[in-house]
């Protein structure tokens, strides 16, 4: 019998882990909020001894005040007597933060004297190092409570207790930021723009006359051969590192035609030609098409 997975659940105080928590339950999880760290190793032994837990989700955060800092040793305990988990890091960007925190009338854990904007920095720089111990870093800048909850459900939705491995192709336009999630970021601006088509301009990547046009040319077509056999040798490291899933970034000018066409044909080559699961989002396309009107 395989055994349960532990999820390690942190971040930024309202970039979403209360809704995180809420997905994890409705996946058929354990949960428990706001475990003291020195604890979790006793309850990893728990979860591992009970048959009926496929899987088991802690929220740990700064909210733990002193008892955060043993984290990181708690972690260490894990890894040194082989319980598998995965940590998952949800976070936003500072305006969105203070903008939720505003909405909802509570204070953040490490606000004093009505200081939000310095309590979010300083929770930032606690949780840098834990950051990048993430297995899965989630920005939920942009998300709706709705797409955070199909994000979470596609990553670490249990299937005899393994986490599928998937790989999300991201489609994005450099003029509205790179995606903060990304693993590998990807620039094909150097490819012949199709907005300066006339009859092009208004349609997007997803259109066949747009992919046609950007794929008639010898470039971008080595391109695409290039970056599916980078991807052909990348995912398995991934795969072999434990990395749930991997976020490859496709990003244009605008987001709306060259970075469109490469996520969705790379999509088709991971599936049928590697059998991965991929997911494809193109973030920009609202965006760039509001930008025509």
């Amino acid at each position: 019998m395989d055994a349960p997975r532990l999820v390690i659940i942190s971040g930024l105080s309202g970039a979403g882990r209360t809704e995180a928590m809420r997905v994890f339950e409705d996946l058929g999880y354990f949960c428990v909020d706001n475990l003291p760290p020195n604890l979790a190793a006793k309850f990893a032994e728990l979860v591992q001894k009970s048959p009926e837990v496929k899987g088991a989700a802690l929220v740990m955060d700064v909210r733990g005040g002193v008892f955060f800092q043993d984290l990181e040793s708690s972690l260490t305990g894990f890894a040194d007597a082989k319980i598998p988990y995965q940590v998952l890091f949800l976070e936003a960007d500072e305006e969105t933060l203070i903008h939720r925190y505003k909405l909802s009338r509570r204070r953040h854990p490490l606000e004093a004297q009505g200081r939000l904007v310095e309590a979010l920095r300083r929770e930032k720089e606690t949780l840098g190092a834990l950051r990048g111990l993430a297995d899965v870093v989630i920005d939920t800048s942009g998300l709706t409570s709705l797409q955070l909850r199909q994000r979470i459900s596609t990553i670490f939705r249990l299937e005899g207790g393994i986490l599928a491995f998937q790989v999300r192709l991201v489609s994005f336009g450099f003029k509205y930021g790179l995606p903060k999630d990304a693993d590998l970021v990807f620039d094909v601006r150097f490819l012949p723009n199709p907005y300066y088509v006339d009859d092009l301009r208004k349609l997007t990547g997803n259109d066949p006359a747009v992919d046609a046009y950007v794929m008639r040319f010898p470039l971008a077509q080595e391109t695409l051969t290039r970056l599916e056999s980078l991807l052909t040798f990348l995912t398995p490291q991934f795969q072999q590192e434990g990395k749930p899933q991997v976020t490859v970034a496709m990003g244009c000018t605008g987001g709306q035609h060259r970075s469109v066409v490469f996520a969705n044909r790379l999509s088709t080559y991971l599936e049928n030609n590697l059998g991965l699961a991929v997911a494809v989002e193109h973030r920009d396309l609202v965006l760039a098409r509001r930008a025509e009107r």
